[in-house]
């Protein structure tokens, strides 16, 4: 997928997907996967790593509500990621099938990984 077009639809006005969107224009790396998966599955996973996530005390932007809109959606999404350049913030997408609309997002701080000494 194209930057330009990924940008054109992280166009809502929600937390995650407006930072999405910053952190894309700034440099940030992007993948969106070629196939879409079942939503049931996509949902009992990141619902599973929602709770895995609160327990080590982070709460991720957004991903408690995106499991919800995947699950309301019903159909097939795919997904995709988008990392931070400075490698401090990660975004998780679901798309519908075609990769035409944005169906929930999410974000979360990655943690800080200490450079060995030289």
């Amino acid at each position: 997928m194209e930057r330009r077009v990924l940008e054109s639809l992280l166009a809502g006005d929600d937390e995650a997907s407006v930072i999405a969107l910053a952190t894309l224009r700034g440099g940030a790396t992007y993948w969106v996967s070629d196939g879409a998966q079942p939503a049931g599955q996509h949902a009992g996973v990141f619902s599973r790593r929602l709770r895995r996530m609160r327990m080590h005390g982070l709460e991720p932007l957004g991903l408690e509500r995106a499991v919800q809109l995947v699950r309301e959606h019903g159909r097939p999404v795919r997904t995709g990621m988008i990392d931070a350049a400075d490698r401090t913030w990660t975004t998780l997408l679901f798309l519908t099938e075609d990769g035409s609309a944005l169906v929930a997002c999410a974000g979360w701080p990655l943690p800080l990984v200490k450079k060995p000494p030289l």
